[in-house]
């Protein structure tokens, strides 16, 4: 897979639980690289964009941009949203889950998306390839369904 547009770095919090991120099984892929979040982490990141619940929506004008996706817990990533600050945040409103999420602990926040959801999202707004990033998921039918996309992704647009 060749790629026009920046590679997408997906920062994971180290104590993001493997067995439950939505993304773990995409590694490798040559558009996406994975990296450990650790305090000291230093990214250069000009001409990236950060996916976020706030900031104004990802758009068309984006497209050339490169995508920062920062996966871990709501109170995780929201500790890793203050080390990447300077990366200027897009959201992706308007969207439904349909990962099913209970936290006993944390109020999560409205519009928030899945991990590989916000990537699917993302590239598809963009017009990015988006084959094979649901492959693994396991409620993709129902995200794609609730998002009026199911028919679209049978088609193969």
């Amino acid at each position: 897979m060749s790629t026009s547009y920046p590679p997408t770095y997906i920062v994971v919090h180290p104590k993001e639980n493997r067995r439950k991120c939505s993304l773990w099984p995409l590694r490798g892929r040559p558009d996406l690289v994975f990296v450990r979040f650790r305090p000291d982490l230093s990214l250069e990141l000009p001409g990236y964009v950060r996916l976020s619940v706030h900031g104004p929506p990802l758009t068309e004008r984006d497209a050339q941009c490169g995508l920062l996706l920062l996966d871990g817990t709501w109170r995780y990533a929201e500790q890793m949203e203050k080390h990447f600050a300077s990366v200027p945040p897009r959201s992706l409103p308007g969207l439904r889950t349909a990962y099913p999420r209970r936290s006993k602990l944390f109020e999560e926040p409205a519009g928030g998306l899945a991990s590989v959801e916000a990537l699917y999202a993302a590239y598809r707004l963009l017009g990015r390839p988006t084959d094979g990033l649901l492959d693994h998921y396991r409620w993709a039918e129902e995200f794609l369904r609730a998002n009026g996309w199911l028919e679209d992704a049978r088609r193969g647009d």
